[in-house]
């Protein structure tokens, strides 16, 4: 994408709604690709012919369609004998071949705190699950009313957010009306166009797109001063996030079992207590891009759970989740989260770590085994 010349940082902004800022809206929430987006989501950045098989239970298409997804894991991985794909939307059933898939975001009020369960089933089960699918679309539906709060967080004249996402950045007054001017023209467009807006693009994310959008008029070391202190706020946005108002783990987890599905615990890192609450679950994700730092402990707590309980029929299941989202191979180079684009469907380094590898060995466990099983207990 080439940059217009920048205009020179005006003194007063317009605070209407112009053209162009509509047109910047409509591309933010747009879920239509272009053939360009579409030839960058095709082709991965790497090739890696010695994978043979692939475990593909934790990542999110977002507005890319699960086909054209696997089309480009399938191109990283040419040789591919044995895998397991199963898309895992955030809060939305999608299905791949015979699995569907959803990671739901839910309370666990012991502990008082929001986790996420990632739910797999075979697809015939849950075609008419409508309970189910009524609790993932209140959730989803609650989760997109964090946008609205972030909103009201950024152009709140007498709230801390602010204040305090300056004292954390340094963010001037120009920054802070700036992004505030922007965001007011954001939250008319959204109460224009909502009936016509696609339901996923009513996300955090939507103002983040949106101020990429404004490089082309704006210096970029500018806009990414905007970016670190909208990010900042979202973060506390999301930290205060009412939890009242998301299904219990305990519901979530009789749901699904209810239409014969399997339940993994993502990077329990993040969410540790949960491993102490002994839910009714089919294994630990020990590792992911967010979470690299206890793998080799949480192994070894799953091997240890399952000597401690071999009368039981059922054993944890060990998971690696490579937790991709699409949508960022379709968003231009410049504008990616770094991170988030680098990681690709069924690529785990971990499985070929020869600490963990070693951790893993002892308990025979592989890639292939961990597939096989699952899909044995996903068929009942």
């Amino acid at each position: 994408m080439t940059q217009q010349a920048h205009q020179p940082f005006p003194e007063k902004i317009p605070g209407e709604v112009s053209e162009k800022d509509e047109k910047f809206f409509l591309f933010a929430t747009s879920e239509d690709l272009t053939p360009e987006q579409i030839k960058r989501i095709k082709a991965p950045t790497r090739i890696v012919p010695e994978q043979r098989a692939a475990l593909a239970t934790h990542w999110h298409p977002e507005f890319v369609p699960v086909d054209l997804a696997v089309e480009r894991m399938q191109a990283m991985f040419p040789n591919l004998e044995e895998a397991l794909i199963i898309p895992t939307q955030h809060n939305e059933l999608l299905s791949y071949r015979g699995y569907s898939g959803v990671e739901v975001d839910c309370y666990s009020k012991g502990f008082n705190q929001k986790v996420q369960l990632l739910l797999h089933f075979e697809k015939d089960r849950v075609e008419n699950a409508s309970r189910l699918r009524s609790i993932l679309e209140h959730t989803r539906k609650y989760r997109a009313t964090q946008l609205f709060e972030f909103i009201r967080a950024v152009n709140d004249e007498n709230g801390n957010k602010v204040e305090k996402a300056v004292r954390e950045t340094g963010a001037g007054k120009e920054i802070v009306n700036f992004t505030r001017i922007y965001v007011r023209k954001i939250e008319r467009l959204i109460q224009k166009h909502h009936s016509s807006l696609p339901a996923n693009s009513l996300k955090n994310k939507l103002l983040r797109n949106f101020f990429h959008h404004l490089r082309q008029d704006y210096p970029d070391p500018f806009i990414d001063r905007v970016q670190i202190f909208l990010k900042t706020i979202k973060n506390m946005v999301k930290a205060d996030f009412n939890l009242d108002y998301f299904y219990r783990t305990s519901e979530i987890i009789e749901e699904a079992r209810l239409h014969g599905g399997g339940i993994v615990i993502p990077h329990p890192e993040q969410f540790w207590p949960i491993l102490l609450a002994e839910y009714d679950v089919d294994g630990y994700e020990v590792w992911n891009p967010q979470s690299q730092r206890y793998t080799e402990f949480l192994i070894s707590v799953v091997n240890r759970k399952n000597k401690e309980k071999k009368h039981l029929q059922k054993e944890i299941l060990i998971f690696m989740g490579d937790d991709t989202h699409m949508g960022e191979k379709a968003m231009h180079a410049a504008y990616q989260d770094k991170k988030k684009a680098e990681r690709e469907i069924g690529c785990q380094p971990a499985w070929e770590d020869p600490n963990i590898k070693r951790k893993l060995d002892s308990a025979g466990i592989t890639r292939t085994s961990v597939i096989e099983r699952y899909k044995q207990r996903l068929a009942g």
